[in-house]
């Protein structure tokens, strides 16, 4: 640890601890929406995703993994709420959820594109 990495007079104040530990709660949820993106396969799901919808076997056969892969993925993206699907016949349509989600993509796009 470096010296500067640390406080040099340490002041508790409660009420600005509390203030902040409280507004914690504001991010529940969030972390298991990172982790999820985290995964390099369910990251390129939903760029596809944010491109057009699409079904599990278009996916499978862009991603060049299994059906039940794909569908594995879609599980957990659908329990965060990123994805939905509708049903065409047998064939199971999925897209993004709302319009959060491409935002989310696009700015981290953006980011990830500065200063190259």
């Amino acid at each position: 640890m470096r010296a500067n990495d640390v406080c040099d007079v340490f002041t508790p104040s409660g009420d600005k601890a509390a203030r902040l530990k409280d507004r914690l709660l504001e991010v529940a949820g969030l972390s298991e929406i990172f982790k999820a993106l985290g995964d390099e396969t369910r990251t390129k799901i939903l760029y596809l995703l944010s491109l057009e919808e699409l079904c599990v076997c278009n996916l499978a056969q862009i991603l060049d993994i299994s059906v039940p892969a794909v569908s594995h993925h879609l599980r957990l993206l659908r329990a965060l709420r990123l994805v939905k699907y509708r049903r065409e016949g047998k064939t199971v349509c999925y897209s993004l959820d709302d319009e959060h989600i491409v935002n989310m993509i696009r700015q981290a796009q953006e980011h990830f594109a500065e200063n190259r």
